[in-house]
């Protein structure tokens, strides 16, 4: 009975890795889906490489989009490298 629990633990703890990838990787395919998934309730103001948005406690954020493709808060890839040549 126990291996029978640890097997359906595992099975559960992997189903849950996939769907937070899964959620991760969606989040990050658009400016759009970036925008929902940081909150975001206003827009200030967007181009084809980064957008400005207002949060719901008033604060401003930009997001970037990188040479990957992918959308992110700017300052939240670690390196600019990513992202520089898009900008400006």
């Amino acid at each position: 009975m126990f291996i029978i629990f640890i097997i359906i633990l595992f099975v559960a703890v992997i189903a849950g890795a996939v769907y937070y990838i899964s959620y991760l990787q969606n989040a990050h395919s658009s400016f759009d889906n970036y925008y929902n998934f940081r909150g975001c309730t206003s827009l200030v103001s967007k181009t084809d490489n980064y957008g400005y948005c207002k949060l719901q406690d008033n604060q401003t954020i930009e997001i970037v989009r990188c040479q990957n493709n992918k959308w992110y808060l700017n300052g939240d890839t670690g390196s600019q490298s990513k992202c520089g040549s898009l900008l400006g």
